[in-house]
């Protein structure tokens, strides 16, 4: 069963351009990944909101994501650039 949200989040505005900077990278590596049918980010009408859309083939592909070694030290300084935490809304198919 496929796995898809929406995350969403905050950056501290000092860290917003270097956010920024991380996103095509990130986007190009999930691109490849197999199992991973959907990663893209997005800028929210809030200030400093951004959401990040993705959709994988099942739990095991999202985890693989995770832990791929290419994308998991992205994820990480994306991680550094956040105020606060993230929510997940997951979408599910009608």
């Amino acid at each position: 069963m496929t796995m898809t949200f929406l995350a969403r989040f905050k950056i501290k505005a000092d860290r917003d351009a270097d956010f920024v900077s991380l996103i095509a990278a990130a986007e190009k590596i999930a691109a490849d990944e197999p199992g991973t049918l959907a990663y893209t980010f997005y800028r929210l009408e809030e200030p400093h909101g951004f959401a990040v859309y993705e959709s994988f083939t099942d739990e095991d592909a999202e985890q693989a994501h995770q832990k791929n070694p290419q994308t998991a030290p992205l994820i990480e300084k994306m991680l550094e650039c956040m105020d606060g935490t993230y929510t997940r809304e997951y979408l599910y198919p009608v």
